[in-house]
């Protein structure tokens, strides 16, 4: 066999995944951000009880609280990258203000919305959200003020970005729910979203872009379980 037909059969071969129910997924083209490996994948994923998170910023206190029931691969990721202290010191990129949409999206160590962790793995979706009472289609699911879900770019795309929801949401449910927002990190929140979102020269007044009030998470770490 020639150099040329192995490295045709190397470039062909599937990417590595995790043998677990989780199935992590290696994403070559889109390579971690920070180096950080596969999450361990055991064949009986945790999916009871709760993972208090510490998380101070630099506006303040961001208390999470992750549920295993409700999304247990999607936990069990997070804590991975948070034991390798893939949150530390990254910003939150994105601060969403419209009328039916209020977020905001962290979990990028480049800042941009473009990094991730070098893997994805599958939705955990959620099925007990109220429908939106400002969508008269009953498509839309209510993502209420204090929930923790996680972003992504379509199906099965999970990586590192999360979003925080600091006023009720309308949103497709598409998104995995797997936790809350503390009371001391709800008044974080509000205060990050009252500075507003930072001006362009295309958008004088944006409802979506880069928060005024620049918020670090300063590190990610478990704080007690339950």
């Amino acid at each position: 066999m020639s150099a040329g037909s192995a490295t045709a059969s190397a470039s062909d071969a599937p990417p590595p995944t995790t043998h677990g129910p989780c199935q992590y997924t290696q994403t070559p083209d889109e390579p971690a951000a920070r180096p950080v490996p596969l999450p361990p994948d055991p064949r009986h994923t945790p999916s009871h009880g709760t993972v208090g998170m510490a998380v101070p910023t630099s506006q303040g206190p961001l208390p999470l609280r992750l549920d295993r029931a409700k999304a247990p691969c999607t936990v069990q990721s997070f804590l991975h990258l948070a034991r390798h202290r893939f949150y530390d010191r990254t910003v939150c990129h994105r601060l969403t203000a419209y009328p039916t949409l209020k977020v905001l999206q962290c979990g990028d160590p480049t800042g941009t919305g473009e990094g991730g962790p070098g893997y994805r793995y599958k939705d955990e979706l959620p099925v007990d959200l109220p429908p939106a009472p400002s969508d008269p289609t009953g498509v839309r699911r209510l993502y209420g003020r204090g929930l923790l879900a996680m972003a992504n770019a379509g199906p099965n795309t999970n990586g590192s970005q999360f979003f925080v929801v600091y006023g009720d949401s309308a949103l497709r449910p598409n998104y995995t729910v797997f936790g809350t927002v503390g009371a001391a990190g709800l008044k974080t929140l509000d205060k990050v979203a009252a500075g507003g979102i930072e001006p362009t020269a295309q958008d004088p007044a944006p409802v979506d872009g880069t928060p005024v009030l620049r918020t670090e998470l300063l590190s990610v770490r478990p704080s007690c379980r339950s």
